[in-house]
């Protein structure tokens, strides 16, 4: 992990939208402008469950803060539904690129699952080709207001289906036309990475990255496979790797402090010592109970230990329609529950770029970037 360039961090007392951001996990059909998706809706004859912008948003969130992951999956039936056609697809990932751009991300990797997009007679290759078309357009809308943006396709295939193979191979073909990575989504308990083995074989052969979801809604034997049978570069949110942390707290009799006794499993060691990336989403943890184990409330969230112990710890907003969360607010949880400071902040996002699937060259200029603009707070 890159250390900071800037020596001190100065108080935080500015907003921290300005600040460069990469953003890691964030789903497609995680981000729609409630706005956006009552105009698709109409225009394809779909019912949700309110026509008015702001009380949708809040039925998103609402439903989404549930403790149960499968509810929270639920919630895409109505964004899903309305992302089946050319223009839909285009539309929502335009919009996609305007919305992280006006929360300060620089580099962002989009993750979506072609093969949910297809109920309106598109093909595989036509709903990536929708989406790129759309993502460059976005692109092109924040370059127009002097910003810059850049951003790339991670091609996701949906655990529970069988069309790993297929979609691996897409994944492949679009690799020098917008698609950076591929991913498994989906409900994680049941369905281990081992069902794509050998699609993660294909992805191996041909030299082509995979981040895979995994420690969410199951813990260490999830973990495990996608490092053994899906190559996993990253780990998709990855915050049940904590589960393999033994903490134990000793009164220190001379100084009347508690000492808290950290052991590492094999596992945990494994991930820490060698930078694999953990893609934690604060507030969709919490939503979705991936960190029950650990607490009740944010406070719990065993992203600060993995963060003090070492770990390669990227913070992201996983859907940001559902959590009703930008990367901004993100950040901002940061500071409030663990104190974080600007170093810290620098830290993390350094983390990101440099876990990102971009060519070496440009994630240089990226970090580059991002030094830059931190050392030009002060």
């Amino acid at each position: 992990m890159t250390e900071p360039i800037v020596d001190a961090a100065p108080a935080i007392d500015f907003d921290l939208k300005n600040l460069p951001k990469v953003s890691l996990h964030d789903h497609l059909d995680g981000g729609l402008r409630p706005a956006t998706i009552i105009e698709l809706a109409e225009a394809v004859g779909h019912t949700l469950p309110s026509t008015d912008p702001v009380a949708l948003g809040q039925w998103f969130r609402e439903s989404a803060d549930s403790g149960s992951l499968v509810r929270y999956l639920e919630t895409f039936d109505h964004t899903v539904a309305v992302m089946q056609t050319a223009e839909g697809l285009f539309r929502v990932a335009k919009e996609f690129v305007e919305d992280l751009a006006d929360d300060g991300v620089v580099y962002g990797e989009v993750r979506w699952a072609p093969e949910q997009h297809l109920q309106k007679g598109l093909s595989l290759d036509e709903a990536v080709e929708a989406v790129q078309e759309g993502l460059e357009a976005g692109v092109e809308a924040v370059g127009e207001t002097g910003r810059e943006i850049q951003v790339g396709q991670l091609i996701t295939a949906m655990r529970h289906a069988d069309r790993g193979q297929e979609i691996a191979e897409l994944a492949v073909r679009h690799r020098n036309k917008g698609a950076v990575g591929f991913d498994i989504a989906g409900a994680e308990d049941g369905f281990l990475p081992s069902r794509f083995r050998d699609a993660f074989t294909y992805l191996a052969q041909h030299n082509f990255p995979a981040t895979v979801h995994a420690g969410e809604a199951a813990g260490l034997e999830s973990i495990q496979s996608a490092l053994v049978d899906g190559r996993a570069l990253r780990l998709g949110h990855g915050v049940r790797i904590a589960e393999d942390i033994l903490v134990e707290f000793d009164d220190d009799e001379d100084t009347e402090d508690t000492i808290g006794l950290v052991t590492l499993g094999d596992l945990s060691s494994w991930v820490r010592d060698r930078g694999i990336a953990l893609e934690i989403c604060p507030s969709s943890n919490l939503q979705t109970g991936a960190i029950a184990g650990f607490g009740e409330g944010i406070e719990s969230h065993p992203l600060d230990m993995l963060y003090q112990l070492g770990f390669n710890v990227t913070i992201n907003t996983d859907n940001r329609l559902m959590s009703g969360v930008t990367l901004t607010d993100e950040f901002e949880l940061l500071v409030e529950t663990f104190d974080y400071d600007l170093d810290d902040l620098l830290e993390l996002t350094l983390n990101a770029a440099e876990a990102s699937f971009l060519p070496l060259e440009e994630k240089e200029a990226l970090v580059e970037y991002i030094n830059d603009a931190y050392a030009n707070l002060g």
